[in-house]
């Protein structure tokens, strides 16, 4: 998770205040939708990983002040909210899941929205191989109810020498394309 969040939170300290209203591949959200509601899921899943109430009723507008230093400090904070593996035992009470696989959850986030971010504002992105490894699965099996549930777009075609990442991000729904 820690290598995950460094990349997105380069794309999001890469991100220029004029670009805030642009759209992203991730068709319901311009990029400060995109920003705010990855800082719900950042802060709300330090919750979870300490099986504390997450509020996912309300997305606050988080883009006050400098709230990019503030990004980072709560996605490093995420991290290491999760980083002790005791974390990782038995069901989430807020979610309904095992707890290894909320942690899969937000981790699909932090790079499926890095991604989509660095599209949306030019930047590269290249995700940790191994946390697309690791959670590749999870978003396979998850699949059917994340789209019934409008989390995923209907899947895309994915090249038949595409790697992982580019047939994660067709499996959510999103066209891999190299960055303008």
């Amino acid at each position: 998770m820690t290598a995950a969040a460094a990349r997105t939170i380069s794309v999001v300290q890469g991100i220029d205040d004029a670009q805030l209203g642009d759209p992203t591949p991730c068709d319901k959200f311009q990029v400060r939708d995109l920003l705010n509601h990855l800082f719900q899921v950042v802060v709300n899943f330090q919750a979870l990983a300490t099986r504390t109430p997450a509020d996912f009723a309300t997305t606050p507008d988080a883009l006050v002040g400098d709230w990019r230093s503030r990004f980072a400090t709560e996605t490093e904070t995420l991290a290491k909210a999760w980083s002790d593996p005791a974390t990782l035992a038995g069901v989430s009470p807020g979610m309904g899941l095992p707890q290894e696989a909320v942690a899969g959850l937000v981790l699909l986030d932090l790079t499926v929205h890095g991604w989509d971010l660095a599209q949306a504002t030019g930047q590269p992105y290249t995700p940790d191989p191994d946390a697309v490894a690791a959670m590749h699965p999870l978003a396979e099996k998850m699949a059917p109810q994340a789209r019934q549930m409008g989390v995923f777009a209907t899947p895309t075609d994915a090249a038949p020498d595409a790697t992982l990442f580019d047939r994660l991000l067709s499996l959510t729904g999103r066209k891999p394309e190299p960055t303008p």
